[in-house]
């Protein structure tokens, strides 16, 4: 029998994707730097949890392009973090700025991020035999059965949290 469970995500949903892409594999001096500081990054927050970093998933799309889809509490967390100028963030942004004011990155390392807040009712999560992972991971892990058996049941589910808030849908 496959066990069925959901992310027990309440209210809206912030996801960060933030990625690099290797455009010059011959340019490790540029690019690995960069790799680095996103690994850091997430160490550094792993042992700040007041940051807002739920949690996260390091994925690859290819040989040269490598991301992190990052859950946060809130998208004000997220900015605070973002602009904290004693969080190693801001450092390495300035350093890459300086490389990239200088021209030393052009063409050698591409950089991005997407980021999404999600309303409650705009997203679901459904998980066969597996243990929590990503929303899972990020927001708790609850038998499927709380949310609905059926996804459109899982998207009109509303949170006692969200109802508080003044946001019934």
């Amino acid at each position: 029998m496959v066990t069925r469970t959901t992310a027990d995500a309440k209210g809206d949903v912030v996801v960060l994707l933030i990625g690099m892409r290797i455009n010059r594999f011959w340019a490790v001096h540029l690019w690995a730097p960069v790799m680095l500081a996103m690994l850091r990054m997430l160490r550094d927050l792993r042992g700040e949890p007041e940051r807002g970093l739920l949690g996260r998933v390091l994925l690859t799309a290819s040989p040269r392009t490598y991301y992190v889809v990052q859950y946060w509490e809130s998208k004000e967390k997220l900015y605070a973090y973002a602009t904290a100028p004693d969080a190693f963030h801001h450092k390495a942004w300035a350093r890459l700025n300086r490389k990239e004011r200088d021209g030393k990155l052009r063409g050698q390392v591409g950089i991005w991020h997407e980021s999404y807040v999600v309303p409650e009712g705009s997203y679901e999560a459904i998980y066969g035999d597996m243990p929590a992972f990503g929303l899972a991971a990020a927001h708790g892990q609850i038998p499927l059965e709380k949310r609905g058996r059926y996804a459109k049941d899982r998207f009109a589910h509303r949170s006692q949290r969200a109802t508080v808030d003044g946001k019934t849908g």
